[in-house]
Order: C-alpha cells, then structure tokens, then sequence
C-alpha cells in the first residue's frame, strides 16, 4: 500500500463529501422524466428542447443535462446548433420507466423516503435507533407501521422492491439448486418479483407469498396477474400469526430489518413450520467477516439504523441465528452482486 503522501486525500475528500449530489442528480432526472423523454423522442434533442417539453426553466434543465452527461447516463453531440442530448445505454436499461430493469421506482423510493430519514443520519446515530419520526412525525416504535404509513407510501415501497428483484432476483436464487424444493413460502414478500423470478428459473415449484393484509391487496391488485398460477397468497404477520407448514422459506432483505432477538424469534418459528429435510434461504447483503466491506453493505447497514431496527450482518452471524434456531448445513454463497444467499437445512 502506498504512503499518504501517493494519494490525493484532499481529492478525496471533497469527493466523498459531494457523493449525495451525484445521487440528487440522477433522482431528479428521473423524476422529471428525462431519460423517459429523450428515450421516446427517438433522436437527441436539446435542451432547449427537452425543457420545453418537460416544462422547465432552460438554464436548469441545460446543467442538470450537463452533469448527467458527465455522470455517463446522457451523451452530448456538438452541434452547430448547440448539444443534442441522448440517452446512453445504461439509462435507457435501468433509469426508463418502460424498461423491464427499470429502477426507476427505487430511485424515487430513497429520493422521497430514505433521504429524508439520512438527514438525521446524525440523531440516529446518537440515539441508535430509525428517525421516521423526525423526518415524517409519526412513531418509530413500528419501523414497518412508519414505512406503511399511507397506501401510496405502501405501493412506493413494493415498486422500489420489484425493482430492485428484477435485475438483483435470478442470482441468488441461482446461488443454490433450490429445483428439489416444490412448495416455497416467500416470507414478507411484497409485490412478488423474487417470486416470478422463482417460478421461473423453478418451473416445478409453487410460491406462496407470506405477507400482510394490505401488503396482499395491493400484491394481487397492481403487481401480479391472476393468471399466474404457480403464485398464491396467504395473509399474515410472521411474529403473530402461525406459519404455514412448507419445504422451504425464503427471507429476503428481511432479517436485517430486525435486532438478533426478533430474527431467532421468527427462525424457531419458520424451523418448526418446516418439513423435515426442508430449509430457510436467506437473501442479504454480506458484510466482510471483519466488517471491513463492501462499502455498499456498510451503507445498507446505515440505512438499516435509519430506517429500521436491524443492521447488516456477516455471514458467520446469520450461521449463528440459523444453528440457534435448529438448522443445520449452512451453506453460504457470495454471488459478487448486490445480495448474497446463506441456505439452512433441517
């Protein structure tokens, strides 16, 4: 490793601390319609253009255009005329509303609701717990309570989700050959899109999404087709009510939601519901056994004390939780993405 005087810390620095006016730039693009604009325009178009059409000042929308030219999600050609702006490719993929990878939902998810709650990143780490009520005014007894605080917040939330399954799903559901278990029961899983991606890549098996009354209503009403019949539902609160007897339990992103004790709670649970040879996956960002990285789950494990009651965890944690709980023959793979696939046998 080279001695600080090889690296331009300074540099650094100001990079670091100007990191969350790359994300406001790309948010508010997004939510102005741009990359969906110049993707249905079928040519570049200026910005003279693009702000007429989209009803902006022409000054605001030629630097928002600009930055997201020097961000490699819009392209610029010189004209005589001035620029023309097009889309690259990897906005036209991930940031069009039209696009079957579209995060579009999950930018506007953290620009509207998480960025408010890491305005008090601060107060949240003195007093060690989520700040939905300083950024919103409700309690932050019931971190999922807050985050439901209204349907649109609800639908918000399962878009930004399905998104993020969309193009994150297929690999940790690959991560194992999950093929000889049939009966799946998705815990907590929202709008359905690891579910799809499960039948899927799964043909022969059947899932059942595990989730709560409104969570259930909207699933069936705005996300999946009735048509999908490898897809069922059952109502429920998995710290309440009983869980449904099946092979195996699929928990994604939801044990760092909660403290250690509520995660062994719900794990005794699922292992007494499960049939004898059956499992539990677990899909989760990992962090580092030394807790060193990945910067981005270090950052998930931010927002979790933000948001939530629970916190990212390494894999020998969740080996713990799961051999607390009964299950054996942990395995544990790191898929090199974003979430990671830790699977218990009982």
């Amino acid at each position: 490793m080279g001695s600080i005087e090889d690296l331009d810390y300074p540099q650094i620095i100001l990079q670091y601390s100007s990191g969350f006016l790359v994300s406001k730039v790309m948010f508010t693009a997004c939510e102005l319609g741009v990359f969906d604009l110049l993707k249905d325009s079928g040519e570049p178009l200026s910005s003279a253009a693009v702000a007429m059409r989209l009803g902006t000042s022409t000054t605001g929308m030629e630097r928002l255009l600009d930055a997201c030219v020097g961000l490699r999600l819009l392209a610029v050609e010189l004209t005589q005329e001035g620029g023309l702006y097009r889309n690259t490719e990897i906005s036209n993929i991930y940031l069009t509303k039209s696009s079957p990878k579209s995060q579009y939902d999950i930018m506007m998810y953290y620009s509207n609701t998480v960025y408010l709650c890491w305005h008090y990143l601060a107060d949240a780490v003195r007093e060690g717990r989520n700040q939905y009520e300083r950024a919103f005014g409700i309690s932050s007894k019931d971190p999922f309570g807050a985050m439901y605080r209204s349907e649109e917040e609800m639908l918000k939330f399962m878009a930004g989700q399905n998104s993020v399954w969309s193009i994150c799903g297929r690999d940790v559901l690959a991560a194992f050959d999950l093929s000889h278990f049939t009966q799946i029961y998705d815990l907590g899983g929202g709008g359905g899109a690891l579910a799809r991606e499960c039948v899927s890549l799964y043909p022969n098996s059947t899932v059942t999404i595990y989730d709560l009354p409104n969570v259930v209503r909207i699933a069936k009403e705005q996300f999946l087709p009735p048509e999908e019949h490898r897809i069922a539902f059952c109502e429920g609160d998995f710290f309440n009510d009983s869980i449904p007897e099946a092979e195996l339990y699929i928990l994604s992103k939801i044990l760092h939601d909660w403290d250690d004790e509520k995660c062994r709670q719900l794990l005794a649970k699922v292992y007494k519901a499960c049939k004898p040879g059956g499992g539990v996956l677990l899909v989760e960002s990992l962090l580092n056994e030394d807790k060193s990285g990945p910067l981005e789950t270090q950052l998930y494990s931010m927002n979790m004390l933000v948001q939530t009651e629970g916190k990212e965890r390494t894999a020998a944690e969740y080996s713990t939780l799961l051999k607390a709980a009964g299950f054996g023959e942990i395995q544990v793979k790191m898929t090199g993405k974003l979430y990671d696939a830790v699977l218990g046998r009982k």
